[in-house]
């Protein structure tokens, strides 16, 4: 008897560890995802991109390795609201955020895209710059169950837990590494978004500096290499674990380039400041690659945004979409599949009066025109021609004007009544200290 009962108990046994490895091949089924939306970074300022002075050699692998994304965008321009459409998949102006409205709550009938990833079984992290939703939506709130604690000092220079000085770019890289070793045994969801390379850069370490030609690099040209090495660590890491070829990762900015400060949109004009009426402050730099799925090597020239990855991420997963989503899987895009435009028309309407003149913005792109309200008057370019804006032929195409006109009309009116910056004040926000906070997510006490 106690044979066979030593026997059943070993088949069990047997069993449960077969069960857990198929549970474990299962999971890893699932492709892992990383965002990694750099703040204020121009469509000039990576080599894969054009740019002749600043190194960015990992960057530029994933650009190898996967597609070059060269007409795409983000929708609501500048950092808060551009962060929200990426974690909803639509338009911020949807839930009223026509302008820069920080603190106005995203909607809590959406799961953003953490929460429909952390429902979805993936562990879900963030680290670095947050700036979305209310005073209680932090990054645990909406579904992030891993955050990198934000650690004290000034912009970019911080205090370690033993008191030595760290560049913030650097522990940011480190908190990747520490996320994919915990983790990559199951899926996940990760998004980095760094300070870096956020206007008023002042401080990036020489050693960055120094490796631009000749040595002598500015502050910002430094902050972006810093960031293409944290990239570096993040593919080390991925590829110490085998799961470098099953891991979907896109690469984009907030919005375009502080041009003031060292940034470049070229081969566009404008850029964040005192250019937010020109294309490079909508334009970003985009890089997506899966080796299990998108094609390497490859450029789309389609027109495609910032709120297309939630639906791409969804559709990488074999998830659903929620309703009231404007983006659209790029995938078959990506691959070839499909030849042509994502979106046949991207809109932008920030329409706030009581924020910043310089921050509203009226137009449509369709095709090889951006049409654009300035001062009153509809202006039209045609980008592949003109991509400097410097010649407005709107009287040379009236059909063109009329028909863009026309489904701007058409969005607006699909739009509910914008809520005003001016009623909004603070916003959520990344837990302070070191290391990290971790739960399960939209459990946490909100964080003030």
């Amino acid at each position: 008897m106690r044979v066979q009962v030593f026997i059943l108990s070993l088949m069990l046994c047997c069993n449960a560890f077969q069960w857990e490895g198929v549970l474990a091949k299962e999971a890893q089924r699932k492709p892992n995802v990383v965002i990694l939306f750099i703040d204020d970074l121009g469509y000039g300022d990576l080599a894969c991109f054009g740019n002749k002075r600043i190194p960015t050699p990992h960057i530029d692998s994933l650009a190898a390795d996967g597609v070059r994304c060269t007409m795409s965008y983000i929708t609501n321009p500048p950092c808060s609201p551009s962060r929200c459409a990426l974690m909803t998949g639509m338009y911020a102006q949807r839930f009223g955020k026509s302008g820069m409205a920080r603190g106005l709550p995203i909607p809590t009938d959406h799961p953003t895209l953490a929460e429909l990833m952390r429902d979805a079984g993936y562990v879900t992290g963030q680290i670095g710059k947050w700036d979305i939703g209310c005073v209680g939506q932090g990054p645990h709130q909406r579904g992030f169950m891993e955050v990198a604690k934000d650690p004290p000092g000034t912009q970019y220079i911080r205090e370690t837990q033993d008191g030595t000085k760290a560049y913030l770019t650097d522990l940011n890289g480190d908190s990747m590494v520490e996320f994919v070793d915990r983790n990559a045994g199951y899926p996940f969801f990760l998004y980095f978004s760094p300070l870096a390379v956020h206007s008023k850069v002042k401080e990036s370490p020489q050693r960055y500096r120094d490796r631009i030609p000749g040595g002598k690099g500015t502050a910002y040209e430094g902050a972006v290499v810093a960031v293409d090495d944290a990239v570096g660590k993040l593919l080390t890491a991925l590829r110490k674990h085998g799961i470098e070829q099953e891991t979907l990762i896109l690469i984009t900015g907030d919005n375009g380039a502080n041009i003031d400060e060292g940034g470049t949109s070229k081969p566009y004009r404008g850029g964040k400041g005192k250019h937010t009426q020109q294309e490079g402050w909508v334009h970003t730099p985009t890089v997506i690659t899966w080796p299990q799925r998108v094609p390497a090597g490859k450029t789309y020239s389609g027109l495609m945004g910032t709120i297309d990855f939630y639906a791409t991420i969804a559709a990488a997963a074999g998830l659903s979409l929620p309703a009231r989503c404007d983006g659209k899987n790029l995938l078959p895009f990506l691959s070839g599949d499909l030849q042509r435009d994502a979106h046949k028309y991207l809109f932008w309407h920030n329409a706030d009066p009581t924020d910043a003149p310089r921050r509203n913005i009226y137009a449509v792109r369709w095709g090889n025109w951006r049409l654009i309200k300035a001062e009153g008057v509809w202006t039209l370019f045609d980008l592949i021609q003109d991509p400097k804006e410097t010649r407005d032929v709107a009287k040379e195409h009236p059909d063109v004007v009329e028909n863009m006109v026309e489904e701007y009309d058409k969005f607006v009116d699909s739009l509910p009544p914008l809520k005003p910056s001016a009623e909004y004040k603070g916003g959520g926000s990344v837990p302070k200290g070191w290391g990290w906070e971790i739960g399960t997510g939209g459990v946490f006490p909100a964080v003030q």
